[in-house]
């Protein structure tokens, strides 16, 4: 196909989209990747004990099935092993440009392409720009007055510093999310001390994870059927039991009843009665992330480890005070504060007709038809876009989805006598109206806690981030495109 492809981002969007592109005969496809190697968050997240948590035969590409997963959850070299395995296999490493940061893209609707502008002042022009960003790229530093005069060393669980020991040390950890829940029982045997900062608890089920024994490998590489089987179970879980419970009232309680037992047998793990009724969530379960972890509650009772509620007010040169008058000295603070995800395509300003900045456009909160297309950007799509998250399951399933969508939308282009395509204005007001009606029904929105999924501002509330279905009502809803949700232009 003679159309030209731009992808920003080489995580597991940019490079599974590259590699479908490429399958389907578009050859003129070129990734930009700011950093010197592609992973995206599994790049960049290598904190001890960092893994998914969600089961790998699903959290990979269906089209590139890894029948050699060393366990359950994968650990993170090994998924960045397999993303560089599956670019190098389809010859994709030789379409990104590393170091290459885009600052900015401008649409010229007289040739129907994008410009794109690199850190460095250099262009590069094609004729359609797919952001591949995705929402957990860019680390949140909390704003805690006094953090930059802190006198030890600060550093955030994304840019883990390696070349700092943390043995002995009096350790301040900031957070007790996904990120925190598998750093905890890595690093609390080494440390002198270790406190754990936490503004709100999260429900936290055991995480049935194992090591998948020689045999079973074996058997996964002469029957390539054993991990679809897997793939499929992991998938009827997410989409038949826990799908429902965040997304349904009427399936709530019925289904959120074992879920929270499973949680609260979990927290029986901590011995301290006083420190477990400080980790029991008072909110609905799923309204946050559910975390997953074996291990992060036994560590908790590990000498010289302190789980800390009250609020931070301040960092002083020695380490954290709390409302309480508390100074919690330490030497080192680490930032498990999660990331900036209402920020799609940070840092690149994209300049859509008539000079149109897409900041500007969603300046109330990011909306996208389908989560791939906004209305005045054509021949723009995003990959793991505004609601298009999952609260259970694998975003990679959704990514895919998103990939066969954006290739027909190449093929169209790829026609003669069409020079851009832009989705209507009307067709995703009615989908963004639409989609926050039915989250306005889900435990995000109504289940009682803050978090990452919704964007609040001023008293106003918008869930910029999470899909109010199924996977599969997802993988419907995009299997074909549909030129009349468009304006088709001529040239």
């Amino acid at each position: 196909m003679g159309v030209s492809v731009a992808i920003v981002g080489s995580g597991f969007s940019g490079i599974g989209l590259a590699i479908r592109l490429r399958t389907a005969g578009v050859t003129d496809v070129t990734v930009f990747e700011r950093a010197g190697d592609l992973g995206g968050v599994w790049r960049d997240n290598t904190y001890p004990g960092a893994a998914c948590d969600a089961p790998s035969h699903l959290y990979s590409y269906s089209f590139e099935p890894n029948p050699d997963w060393s366990r359950r959850f994968a650990p993170q070299p090994e998924i960045l092993a397999y993303l560089r395995r599956c670019a190098a296999k389809h010859g994709i490493t030789d379409d990104i440009r590393f170091g290459t940061e885009i600052t900015g893209a401008e649409f010229d609707a007289a040739a129907g392409r994008w410009t794109l502008r690199t850190a460095a002042g250099e262009e590069h022009t094609a004729d359609v720009l797919v952001a591949a960003c995705g929402q957990l790229s860019d680390p949140s530093r909390p704003a805690i007055p006094g953090l930059d005069g802190f006198a030890g060393r600060v550093f955030h669980s994304a840019e883990w510093d390696h070349g700092h020991d943390l043995t002995g040390r009096d350790v301040a950890l900031i957070g007790t999310g996904a990120s925190a829940v598998q750093i905890v029982p890595e690093i609390a045997p080494v440390t002198g001390s270790l406190r754990i900062f936490q503004r709100e608890p999260h429900w936290i089920g055991q995480k049935w994870d194992r090591e998948y024994p020689g045999w079973r490998l074996r058997l996964n590489r002469r029957l390539p059927v054993l991990p679809k089987l897997s793939r499929f179970g992991v998938f009827a879980w997410f989409e038949l039991l826990l799908n429902p419970m965040l997304v349904s009232r009427r399936f709530r309680t019925a289904l959120s009843a074992h879920v929270r037992a499973m949680c609260r047998t979990n927290l029986r793990r901590v011995r301290d009665a006083a420190t477990r009724r400080r980790l029991l969530p008072d909110y609905e379960l799923g309204c946050k992330r559910v975390l997953v972890s074996s291990d992060f509650y036994p560590a908790l009772n590990l000498p010289g480890v302190e789980l800390v509620t009250s609020p931070i007010t301040e960092v002083t040169a020695d380490g954290p005070r709390t409302a309480d008058g508390r100074l919690h000295p330490a030497d080192t603070i680490v930032l498990a504060t999660g990331f900036r995800s209402h920020d799609f395509v940070a840092p690149m300003r994209v300049t859509g007709l008539d000079g149109r900045d897409l900041g500007d456009a969603w300046k109330d909160g990011a909306r996208a038809y389908l989560g791939l297309a906004v209305a005045g950007f054509p021949n723009f799509f995003l990959l793991y876009g505004p609601n298009t998250n999952v609260g259970s399951g694998s975003i990679v399933h959704m990514l895919e989805s998103q990939f066969a969508y954006v290739l027909q939308a190449v093929r169209a282009l790829a026609q003669d006598g069409v020079r851009y395509m832009d989705v209507r204005e009307d067709v995703l007001d009615d989908f963004d109206r639409r989609t926050m009606e039915r989250l306005d029904g889900t435990v995000w929105n109504a289940g009682g806690c803050e978090s990452w999924y919704v964007l609040e501002d001023g008293g106003r509330r918008r869930n910029t981030n999470n899909w109010p279905g199924s996977m599969l009502g997802y993988r419907l809803r995009t299997r074909r495109l549909d030129r009349a949700d468009f304006r088709i232009t001529a040239g």
